[in-house]
């Protein structure tokens, strides 16, 4: 297919694997995936069931892993004061849960603090550190933040209080003053290292819990103590790094994978709360990480109060894990009502804008806890990269970026910051955070449209739909759901199965919940299928669907979901694009 309604080529995922075998035979459907998502033939069995012991890397080869090590050991054996200082998201909320849990069970007594997003915003501040200090804390640990903070490490310094820093943004060439910095995205990492890059901080915390324990049981600490079981707090894990949209490929997929099945055990009582306020009447999938539970979690921060993630993510209290969760419940509710006005003004803004490379839109009363979101759902939109600023009282603009494949979004934040277009700013290659003057926001949409135009232009020109299966509608079942899932966890890196079925003739199409629409096709075989696009009804494939007779024939491409809803489950095809037989 070279042209479907939204202009996309449609292409077999597996023509590059398939092309690359000269033996080629057509393969079992698992083993199928696993190729056409760049597994070696001779690694499927491996990755057909990703272990933590078949990816977990020596932590050693990380830069500062050791320091960073003995410097917990310490603590841990003095009984210091410690303090893990995290991020207001969901990685930051995890991993800070992770690395708290984690003391407590070497019988330390850890606290938590996370910076309120409105008052003191992104990342440790050097007044936040040295107040800290001053309250008694020997030594902090900054998880998902700090790689980028340079007069707040200094000033912690000066303090007299040691920091470790655990985090996973991209680094400057010069690093901040801390005691460690472990990050594998740090410039002088190994080939070795750099190729973790793709972890979500929780994923560098758990390697750092892994070097902890390693140490202590090399000093003897556990002889007369039992050692705590650090895969325990895979469902932590799993859920940071989902959330994250962190790529589900090698150590963060086995991360998932057993994550979900420390999950289902319903251990934390915390998670089990959120999970039941989620209303999720089964054992929790990766999607649900993603859409259910990670976004109750970052409500909090978003909108909310900030350390109710890392409250809940930690209480052994089930009466008081409720009452985090129902509270967070409300703070998710409100985000969504705030999001939905703030989208609808920014996509006002993007549509007298022009078609500039990354599309930057900037207002006043915009509530600065939505603004990736709304970031994100332009990027889908549109097609290019997103950054959505929220200006405050002061001037000052806060603004959060979402890219799309092949741009790298954090790297031009960061040169922009270095040019002093920016006050501070930072991130990876799909999502950024920023502080911006007000009056230097034109300045930096024109110099990110003059860095990124011809990779946004290549990434766009490349941009086709990849399909895993084709299928007649009488090939859509439960069965096959459930069948595609052992392929899984999908996310992020490692997409979910995309299928093209049909031929097909609409047979009804309407438009249903928020900007949904809703299809009924019938293949030649008399078989009928339910097909839904969600936010879509507007866009062109919605509208030249809703306009389409019966009479024309057409391929629809998208996702198969199983429906567990009725008396008898089904299939349904979540509709991502559409082409006309002519």
């Amino acid at each position: 297919m070279e042209r479907s309604i939204l202009g996309q080529a449609w292409q077999w995922r597996g023509a590059a694997a398939d092309a690359a075998d000269e033996n080629f035979q057509p393969d079992d459907l698992i083993d199928q995936l696993l190729l056409s998502r760049g597994v070696a033939r001779e690694a499927l069995e491996v990755h057909r069931q990703p272990t933590i012991r078949a990816f977990m890397p020596d932590p050693s080869i990380f830069q500062d892993m050791d320091k960073a090590a003995e410097r917990l050991a310490d603590a841990v054996q003095k009984n210091e004061p410690i303090m893990i200082f995290g991020d207001y998201d969901v990685d930051g909320a995890t991993s800070a849960a992770l690395l708290i849990r984690l003391l407590r069970d070497l019988g330390a007594d850890p606290k938590a603090y996370i910076p309120d997003r409105l008052m003191e915003g992104y990342g440790p501040s050097g007044e936040a550190l040295v107040r800290l200090a001053a309250d008694g804390a020997k030594l902090i640990v900054t998880v998902d933040c700090g790689a980028q903070a340079f007069e707040a490490l200094a000033m912690a310094r000066e303090a007299g209080v040691d920091v470790i820093v655990v985090d996973h943004h991209k680094c400057a060439s010069q690093l901040p003053a801390a005691l460690a910095l472990v990050n594998p995205n740090r410039l002088d990492e190994s080939a070795e290292a750099a190729g973790h890059g793709h972890l979500a901080a929780v994923g560098v915390a758990f390697l750092l819990g892994a070097a902890l324990l390693r140490l202590l049981r090399a000093r003897s600490f556990f002889s007369g103590r039992q050692e705590p079981r650090l895969v325990d707090l895979l469902d932590i894990v799993a859920l940071g790094t989902v959330a994250d949209v962190a790529q589900l490929r090698g150590l963060n997929r086995a991360f998932v994978t057993q994550g979900l099945k420390v999950m289902a055990h319903r251990r934390n009582v915390g998670l089990s709360a959120l999970i039941e306020v989620a209303r999720l009447d089964r054992a929790p999938t990766s999607a649900d990480l993603g859409w259910a539970l990670g976004p109750r979690i970052n409500a909090g921060g978003r909108v909310g109060r900030s350390d109710l993630g890392v409250r809940l993510l930690t209480t052994e209290d089930e009466e008081e894990a409720r009452a985090l969760a129902a509270e967070l419940e409300l703070h998710n509710q409100e985000r969504r009502a705030i999001e939905s006005l703030v989208s609808e003004a920014a996509e006002q803004l993007c549509a007298g804008q022009g078609n500039r490379a990354v599309a930057l839109v900037a207002a006043k009363g915009w509530h600065p806890g939505v603004i990736g979101i709304v970031a994100g759902r332009l990027k889908e939109k549109l097609g290019r990269p997103a950054i959505v600023v929220a200006i405050g009282e002061d001037g000052l603009g806060k603004g959060s970026g979402r890219s799309i494949s092949g741009v790298d979004l954090g790297a031009a934040i960061l040169a922009a910051k270095d040019s002093g277009l920016l006050i501070a700013g930072g991130g990876h290659a799909m999502a950024a955070g920023l502080t911006v003057a007000g009056d230097r926001i034109d300045a930096l949409a024109d110099f990110l449209d003059e860095r990124l135009s011809a990779a946004v232009a290549k990434g766009r020109e490349d941009r086709a739909l990849l399909l895993d299966f084709i299928l007649a509608p009488g090939g859509i079942s439960p069965t096959l759901c459930d069948a595609l899932e052992a392929g899984g966890p999908f996310g992020a890196g490692w997409p979910a199965p995309r299928v093209a079925a049909g031929p097909v003739q609409i047979v009804k199409a309407d438009i249903v919940g928020q900007n949904h629409l809703r299809l009924i096709v019938a293949g030649d075989d008399g078989r009928r299928i339910k097909a839904i696009a969600f936010r879509m009804a507007d866009s062109a494939l919605g509208q030249a669907l809703l306009a389409a007779g019966s009479h024309r024939k057409l391929w629809l491409a998208g996702r198969l979901k199983r429906d567990d809803w009725g008396d008898r489950p089904s299939a349904e095809l979540h509709l991502e694009d559409a082409a006309w037989i002519d």
